[in-house]
């Protein structure tokens, strides 16, 4: 059985873990200038398996418009090119031979708003995942015996007031990538 202090450490662990998803997810969204995280949900087929991008090549971004893939593995630049193609990212790269230079062709007002949209429900889906961490500890504060009710009632306000908080910074992050995909 887990005693109060657990109970809201448990569930403040949780809902970090909701927020910490959700900027992971909102990081490959992209926005109107170059991020080298808008390449890591992108896979490779490299020595026979699938791997993660970052784990065959480094990704740079020299200018705001502008990712550069330099493969570890020269013999490699043709899949990396093919993965990153295949990846539905609306990128079109290029290789010199050396590295593969991928532009960021600039974004249309109907597609800034399609892109708000999914940052939207990435973030309710984020904001669930507070929700049930804060439901979870709840129920589980109503299971303690030998606790005051006082005791119970003060521990579900404290992870109340940490739901709240946590939902406030889950808006704010959704609000700064909102501007940045506005950005013109």
């Amino acid at each position: 059985m887990n005693t109060l202090p657990e109970i809201v450490t448990h569930s403040k662990q949780q809902m970090r873990k909701s927020v910490e998803n959700t900027q992971r997810e909102l990081a490959t969204i992209r926005s109107g200038r170059a991020t080298t995280s808008l390449l890591d949900t992108v896979k490779v087929d490299a020595y026979g398996q699938t791997m993660p991008l970052n784990q065959v090549a480094s990704v740079s971004a020299p200018e705001a418009q502008l990712l550069v893939v330099q493969p570890w593995d020269k013999s490699l630049i043709g899949a990396i090119e093919k993965s990153i193609l295949t990846a539905d990212l609306g990128l079109n790269p290029s290789n010199d031979g050396n590295l593969i230079r991928v532009p960021l062709p600039a974004l249309t007002e109907e597609r800034r708003k399609e892109l708000v949209k999914i940052v939207r429900k990435l973030a309710e889906e984020g904001k669930v995942g507070v929700r049930h961490a804060r439901s979870e500890a709840i129920s589980e504060v109503k299971k303690v015996e030998h606790v005051s009710e006082d005791d119970k009632h003060r521990t579900e306000g404290e992870i109340q007031k940490l739901h709240d908080d946590v939902i406030k910074e889950i808006n704010a992050v959704v609000e700064a990538k909102e501007e940045e995909i506005m950005e013109v």
